[in-house]
């Protein structure tokens, strides 16, 4: 998708207040990043006098998005304090927080190199088989280097002091799933239940946690990390629940993780806790928690869907993997009856609705 001359023009003349010593600044290649629930990206180019600029626009996505309150600037500051890290990321260039440039804040940020597998896995001749081993080794790596960080070294303990992170979590996300359904949710509240009566005391390491640290959201260049994306939930707690949360999407037949040469999820962690020094423990809890979040973000994400907020098909999707996540965490949780989703997907009204829209 390209854009329209308003936006290069107004996107040209921005730029130009924040390099104003650049000449005669222009720009190139405006498109739209096809991929993310969360938030709308555009790739361009900044050509001027000192050379050619490749980045990347982050946009606030139009309210009601799939994460509120969605914090933009959140994001920015986070980027900025790990810019001199271990933790690779790309460098956070400038922040328009008005919305008055493009309609809704944004951020620039530089244009990292490297392949993010998020559907599909490495292969041949890109990626040897030892290739994905060192690649998974690398995310470890990566993980124990945002769990390392000293945050206020790094200027970011006004993040949270990280003491309540468990309670804060699942006040939130409970709070989330009351707020959008639409009837009793049987196994969901049971869920919630059972993490509620079985929490374990959190992690004595407070870290920073990343909050969405799934394989496709590490890109790489052959088989080292290049950088880590998606800050949007990031806060200051107990690290384990970045290590529940990718031991979850570990166990999806998508990505880095269904290659064959992938090492198991134990290997992972082996070589994680190497890295960082952080012992994990109450794993089934850990996973059964990230569960619950997911199944209510997929929640969250059917509304959107149901209430006519977007037609995207990604997002009636979402309500197939309620049951999924609700009946993975239960299972974790050692409770095997069968229990009753409630209403959890979309009218048949608005799904035929939605699909005679695609058609057209």
């Amino acid at each position: 998708m390209t854009y329209s001359d308003e936006v290069r023009d107004g996107l040209t003349g921005w730029l130009q207040t924040q390099l104003p010593d650049a000449g005669n600044l222009r720009i190139e290649g405006l498109d739209r990043v096809e991929f993310g629930h969360s938030a709308e990206m555009m790739t361009l180019t900044i050509v001027s006098r000192a050379g050619r600029r490749d980045v990347v626009i982050r946009l606030r996505p139009k309210p009601p998005a799939l994460l509120e309150p969605y914090d933009l600037t959140r994001q920015f500051i986070v980027l900025r304090a790990l810019a001199d890290s271990a933790v690779r990321v790309p460098r956070a260039l400038w922040l328009e927080d008005t919305g008055g440039v493009l309609g809704r804040p944004f951020f620039v940020m530089e244009r990292m190199p490297g392949t993010v597998y998020e559907l599909e896995a490495p292969s041949e001749p890109e990626v040897t088989a030892a290739g994905v081993t060192r690649m998974c080794e690398s995310l470890a790596e990566q993980l124990a280097a945002i769990h390392k960080v000293d945050i206020v070294g790094a200027g970011l303990e006004s993040l949270d002091d990280g003491r309540r992170h468990l309670d804060r979590e699942i006040e939130h996300w409970s709070a989330e799933m009351q707020r959008v359904k639409r009837g009793t949710l049987p196994a969901l509240e049971r869920l919630l239940r059972e993490l509620t009566d079985s929490q374990p005391a959190p992690s004595p390491s407070v870290t920073l946690v990343h909050g969405d640290a799934k394989p496709g959201n590490f890109a790489f260049v052959g088989d080292e990390v290049s950088a880590v994306f998606d800050w949007e939930l990031t806060t200051v707690g107990d690290p384990l629940t970045d290590i529940g949360y990718l031991e979850l999407l570990w166990r999806m037949p998508v990505g880095i993780p269904s290659h064959d040469a992938a090492p198991t999820i134990d290997d992972v962690l082996a070589h994680y806790s190497e890295a960082s020094g952080i012992a994990v423990v109450n794993r089934e809890w850990y996973r059964a928690f990230n569960a619950f979040k997911l199944a209510v973000i997929n929640l969250i994400g059917a509304r959107l869907f149901d209430d006519g907020v977007t037609d995207d098909q990604r997002f009636m999707l979402n309500a197939y993997g309620i049951p999924l996540f609700t009946q993975m965490g239960l299972a974790d949780l050692g409770v095997t009856e069968q229990l009753d989703d409630g209403p959890v997907m979309p009218s048949e009204e608005r799904m035929k609705q939605a699909q005679a829209s695609h058609r057209h």
